[in-house]
């Protein structure tokens, strides 16, 4: 086996490492469903309300910042849980910033949602007055 057929088997190995990392998440994080069932909404919704091209762009980045966030959030919970299964007030904190990562995204995301999607809306619900 030469030099480019191990780097390509390695290459391969770790997407199947990857891949097992974001089924795990999306199996057992109940945060995880909660992010995907909104940004399926959000989805939608952007082809309904025909967003622009540069909106698509935003709206996207958002869905991937949230829900990257939440896998190294529960990366985190997950190794401080293995290093102290006790109580620890350092172990908690650790756990307190990484969620708190998690909800400033979430904000941001909602905040880019509103300056998106919230003109579109009064548009919308205003054709169906007049």
């Amino acid at each position: 086996m030469n030099i480019n057929s191990q780097k390509m088997k390695r290459l391969f190995r770790s997407f199947g490492f990857a891949w097992k990392g974001i089924k795990s998440v999306f199996r057992t994080e109940s945060n995880m469903k909660i992010h995907v069932s909104v940004a399926i909404f959000v989805v939608v919704m952007g082809f309904l309300l025909q967003i622009s091209q540069s909106e698509w762009l935003a709206v996207i980045f958002c869905i991937g910042l949230v829900i990257c966030s939440e896998m190294i959030n529960t990366a985190f919970e997950t190794l401080v849980d293995k290093v102290s299964p006790e109580k620890d007030p350092l172990a908690g904190k650790t756990k307190d910033i990484a969620a708190g990562a998690v909800l400033i995204c979430a904000g941001i995301s909602v905040v880019v949602g509103v300056i998106v999607f919230l003109p579109k809306l009064i548009k919308f619900l205003a054709s169906l007055l007049y």
